[in-house]
């Protein structure tokens, strides 16, 4: 039978002074300070996520009472789910057409950022000519140049061409507003990109166009998500270009829609309606984003992991 034996402690050496910090399994003081860092970011992240979440919920429960529980109890659950502030919202307060109109600006205007983003980030990243930093700076120029300095000639400019007022002179203006990031985005994402696949590609026949929209575009499909969803949550939320470039009541977008909502009726404003139409406004925008929350990750971060 084996026996297990302790094995005796071994004696310093003179002069040695063994601490407890230098036995085996004591945490180092790395460890220590990394730990204390970690539960602080982790409590900034928990105040950060309560101080998002908290106006959220309490937006969502304001929008199912009535004027008068708005006023006496805020904080409290609503007594019953008025479902009919919603249905007054989406009909009386024309919530409906604001919807309509901003999915047309937004959906278009997205769909002509991407395309046009794409292919100008496309060339920029794979193809040396003359002036391709300087037309790269460009755009970088643009994210840098405040949107307030532009809406006086901006203004005179799309009248002049006729389109104010109207849904495709916004979405002409959305794209152009939004082009600067989404190709600096999308930039840096095609330079990750293997080039081998296009090199096979273009040995095979095909010609650039086709490998750009069969093999490169779908291969950019994480860049395109996240690009995609930052530009929806700016042209979604936007105040500023709706305002002064469309006047015509008919064709206001949600934004336009909630501020004269709330403005319509003075003192005595529709408050749960109002809640309810900002709830309607806000769904879209947290949809998209649960929708696609792992292709932003997966798109933030691939030019880091490669």
């Amino acid at each position: 039978m084996k026996t297990t034996e302790t094995p005796a402690p071994v004696p310093a050496e003179p002069g040695v002074t063994v601490t407890k910090a230098d036995s085996p399994g004591a945490p180092s003081g790395e460890e220590k300070t990394g730990g204390v860092l970690n539960a602080f970011s982790h409590g900034i992240l928990v105040i950060w996520a309560i101080m998002v979440t908290l106006p959220l919920v309490w937006a969502v429960m304001t929008s199912f009472k009535d004027d008068a529980s708005i006023f006496g109890s805020p904080w409290s659950l609503p007594d019953k789910l008025h479902f009919e502030n919603w249905s007054r919202a989406w009909t009386q307060a024309h919530m409906s057409e604001y919807f309509l109109n901003t999915v047309l600006v937004v959906g278009g205007s997205l769909i002509g950022t991407l395309v046009l983003g794409s292919m100008a980030a496309y060339v920029l990243a794979r193809f040396e000519f003359p002036g391709n930093r300087f037309i790269y700076y460009l755009f970088i120029g643009g994210m840098s140049f405040p949107i307030m300095l532009a809406l006086v000639p901006l203004f005179y400019v799309v009248n002049n061409m006729g389109l104010l007022n109207t849904i495709h002179g916004l979405i002409l203006v959305y794209i152009a507003y939004s082009l600067p990031f989404t190709v600096f985005f999308l930039t840096a994402f095609f330079r990750t990109l293997p080039s081998t696949v296009a090199e096979a590609a273009f040995v095979d026949g095909a010609s650039h166009t086709r490998t750009f929209f069969q093999i490169m575009l779908p291969m950019a499909k994480p860049g395109l998500i996240s690009v995609g969803i930052f530009n929806f949550l700016g042209q979604w939320n936007q105040y500023m270009l709706p305002t002064v470039l469309n006047t015509d009541e008919d064709k206001h977008v949600l934004t336009q829609g909630l501020v004269q909502l709330a403005v319509s009726q003075g003192y005595k404003g529709d408050w749960s309606g109002l809640f309810a139409g900002l709830v309607m406004a806000m769904l879209p925008v947290l949809a998209a984003y649960i929708v696609f929350q792992r292709q932003v990750v997966q798109g933030l971060t691939a030019g880091a992991l490669k």
